[in-house]
């Protein structure tokens, strides 16, 4: 075997974390290894393939798009905020543009020229990329760490794991880094899907398939007991539910919750007083005609009618208080029964990961080993649908390349 070459910083991962923070680790050997044969894939995908690679809206807003875990990305956000990530790609020659919910694309909404501008920068710093190269072992020697791979074995004084979650594993991400971290002693918290449309028991929108709402509240019931409610754009698919309000929310489901939705964005007290109302005043109008000024859209009105089994045609006067009250509460509180989360070949994100308390969130630097740092999806953070999860990985990534900056 040839004589191992000796590097500053070796970094697991060609994703957004592990290429943006080569990007900016300043006059140092430093090498990326990437098990596939090209480095960016999951890159390459995101945002359906134009990725929208961060938000423009304020900072402050920034910190309730990660769950329960925003807290400790609150360091990270702040040194390198969203206008910085903006900034930063400009700078390296990025045109961008701004839609009009606040996401952030490159001009051409192609990923390539993203993936390009990482690549570009890695060159200017000399980054050396290995793709095809699959890591099977790391071994830590004194200060150093020995990384394996099948056909040779490097060393490095700093090792950044950016190798992402578990979710679209034909991109690479595959959980490597989990295995990794937890041989050196760190724990993982259990990796589920995120930002996962989910599948509900006995669904009955089929026929509604492509129909969205706009701002609904959702709210989340386990064991019969309401635990979290959130609000958001909810779409009806073949076999659930989608949109940015359930993916942004998947983070919390479980198998089996339920999840009551307000599909009229009425209080079912209010509902009701305005069915009685127009019931009082104009007995003879048939049940469909109370839905004329809704927002709900027809073909869902339809769906919601035929599930109440009540005719639409029924004269309002004639529909009895229970019918009435059953009614208010598939339009204000209809109940969804997870049947399954669809699974890490669907999902965009995942929660879960290298636990937190083992990172310190100012460098992103192991408690537990010296000089091995976590960036990225590796690390127990989800963001929300609208660049917030590559924002992440950059702004982690830049948090280790500083803090090995400064190292030196």
């Amino acid at each position: 075997m040839d004589k191992t070459p000796d590097y500053d910083t070796i970094i697991i991962g060609a994703g957004p974390a592990g290429l943006f923070a080569a990007a900016n680790i300043r006059n140092a050997r430093t090498l990326i290894l990437e098990k596939k044969e090209l480095p960016g894939r999951k890159l390459m995908i995101s945002g359906s393939g134009q990725c929208n690679f961060t938000h423009a809206g304020p900072l402050k807003d920034f910190f309730t798009h990660y769950g329960d875990n925003h807290s400790f990305l609150k360091p990270a956000l702040k040194s390198f905020t969203n206008r910085d990530t903006i900034a930063w790609f400009e700078k390296s020659g990025l045109e961008i543009i701004t839609d009009k919910n606040g996401k952030v694309f490159p001009r051409s909404l192609k990923a390539a020229e993203v993936l390009n501008t990482l690549l570009n920068d890695c060159r200017v710093r000399q980054t050396e990329i290995r793709t095809g190269s699959q890591v099977s072992a790391i071994n830590t020697d004194k200060n150093h760490f020995s990384i394996k791979t099948d056909f040779r074995a490097f060393t490095c004084k700093n090792l950044i794991i950016a190798t992402g979650g578990l979710s679209y594993p034909s991109t690479g991400s595959s959980g490597d880094g989990y295995a990794f971290a937890r041989k050196m002693g760190h724990t993982l918290v259990e990796p589920r899907p995120a930002l996962s449309p989910v599948f509900v028991k006995d669904y009955q929108f089929a026929s509604i398939s492509g129909v969205s709402l706009d701002y609904v509240l959702i709210r989340l019931f386990r064991d019969n007991k309401e635990i979290r409610s959130h609000r958001g754009d909810t779409g009806f698919t073949h076999k659930g539910l989608s949109g940015p309000g359930i993916l942004d929310f998947s983070r919390y489901f479980r198998n089996g919750d339920t999840l009551k939705i307000n599909l009229s964005n009425l209080e079912e007290a209010a509902f009701e007083k305005q069915f009685t109302s127009l019931a009082g005043s104009n007995g003879n109008l048939p049940v469909s005609a109370f839905f004329k000024n809704s927002c709900m859209p027809r073909s869902l009105v339809r769906a919601i009618i035929g599930i109440s089994g009540i005719s639409p045609d029924k004269p309002m006067a004639e529909i009895s208080k229970k019918s009435r009250k059953a009614l208010a509460e598939l339009c204000c509180s209809h109940p969804f029964v997870i049947d399954k989360i669809a699974g890490f070949s669907t999902a965009m994100a995942t929660s879960g990961g290298i636990s937190l308390d083992e990172v310190d969130p100012l460098t992103m630097e192991s408690k537990i080993v010296k000089n091995l740092f976590f960036a990225g999806e590796v690390l127990d953070i989800d963001g929300d649908t609208g660049g917030y999860n590559i924002q992440a990985a950059f702004s982690t990534a830049w948090m280790a390349a500083q803090a090995i900056n400064s190292s030196r």
